[in-house]
């Protein structure tokens, strides 16, 4: 923002000079005049927040001024004026100076902290005259881009609306034409389970049981993937929770669609802790699901939480390759984890949704993966609020 710009008229440059220490701060610009032909002068170019004129000068004296300020100078019509006067106060010459157009007098002496305090007010004024005027700028320059935006063609209007029906086409066919067809199959596998089988047979139920599974959470991977980009991100709600049921009820599940894998916990939860469940059950079996695809088939899958002071601490970790630090870097992106082991299925986005939900609780995932093992880690500060 400009400096705010006063203006000082006296026939004294001793006075100028003791006026201008008063006053003299960061923000504020004095120009000086000796007589009132040069403070015409100044105000035919400057625009001043405050004039401190003198009232008895040579040849032209402050109520002359005034009266050339008010009547014939246009940008210097609204300049406010404080007479200084070293004379009589009578009413008469007061009558006259606010007749000319004074907004007060000041009696020499001048006791500093009075000017300053009547300046100030002026100053203020004038700064918050600057910011209405750059506001209205602005609220310019944004009409100026409405009727930018409004000159798009209609056939762009359309292709964009039409892209919106077709977004929500897409997200109404995962959560509900998918879905029920899904659930329709999963129904009927329960269903022939209960039959009188071959071995064969109740493989056959078993995969088609396992891959009903896993196209539910190809579905919620997809549907959240779309409602964090279209609605700003993932909604928890966090209420203190006794964290082990959770825990184990998605081990449970893991360990009944992967029978011939292991999956071992190490427990130390001393406390609730403020999560949102279900939430935190997704992401724990995406990186459970996440560790059992990819990790060795005869090493375990580890689990561990604990709640230590101020602080819940998850990981899962696994055996196998390490992952290759290209990948690392990008681990987390959507459409990502599939560059790792390209011939795994999948769509790559459970590692990041299980990043976005731990960035809605306030908390952060990590990773870190080495010959030995590949471990990714949930932490989370139990006493600040999460990030919506």
């Amino acid at each position: 923002m400009q400096p705010v710009k006063f203006l000082l008229v006296d026939d004294l440059e001793e006075n100028l000079l003791s006026l201008e220490a008063l006053l003299r701060r960061d923000g504020l610009e004095c120009l000086s005049a000796r007589s009132g032909e040069e403070a015409l002068e100044l105000l035919l170019v400057h625009d001043f927040a405050l004039a401190l004129v003198d009232v008895q000068m040579p040849q032209m004296d402050g109520f002359q001024l005034a009266e050339f300020m008010r009547g014939g100078v246009s940008r210097a019509h609204h300049v406010p004026i404080i007479f200084l006067t070293a004379g009589s106060a009578d009413g008469r010459r007061r009558f006259r100076g606010y007749e000319a157009g004074a907004v007060d007098f000041i009696q020499k002496p001048i006791e500093p902290d009075v000017l300053r305090s009547k300046a100030n007010v002026f100053f203020e004024l004038h700064r918050q005259r600057q910011q209405l005027a750059a506001q209205r700028d602005q609220l310019e320059a944004h009409a100026q881009a409405l009727q930018a935006l409004e000159q798009l063609t209609r056939r762009e209007l359309l292709h964009e609306q039409e892209t919106a029906r077709l977004r929500e086409q897409f997200i109404a066919v995962l959560g509900h034409d998918l879905r029920n067809p899904l659930a329709s199959i999963g129904g009927a596998a329960r269903l022939l389970r209960k039959e009188s089988l071959s071995e064969r047979g109740r493989h056959v139920i078993q995969l088609m049981e396992a891959s009903a599974v896993r196209m539910a959470g190809l579905i919620d991977d997809v549907m959240d993937f779309a409602r964090g980009r279209l609605g700003g991100g993932i909604v928890v709600e966090r209420r203190p929770h006794d964290l082990e049921p959770i825990l184990r009820q998605v081990v449970e599940e893991l360990e009944a669609s992967h029978p011939d894998r292991r999956i071992e916990c190490d427990f130390q939860l001393t406390a609730p802790a403020p999560v949102d469940p279900g939430r935190l059950s997704q992401l724990v079996s995406n990186l459970l699901a996440n560790a059992l695809t990819y990790g060795t088939e005869e090493a375990p899958v580890r689990l561990a939480a604990a709640v230590t002071g101020e602080r819940l601490t998850l990981s899962v970790a696994n055996s196998g390759p390490p992952i290759p630090p290209a990948a690392m870097q990008r681990l987390f992106q959507p459409f990502v984890r599939g560059e790792v082991q390209p011939s795994q299925g999948g769509l790559g986005l459970g590692l990041h949704i299980a990043s976005e939900i731990a960035r809605a609780h306030g908390g952060e995932l990590s990773a870190s993966s080495c010959p030995q093992e590949t471990r990714f880690t949930f932490t989370l500060p139990l006493t600040d609020p999460p990030r919506l």
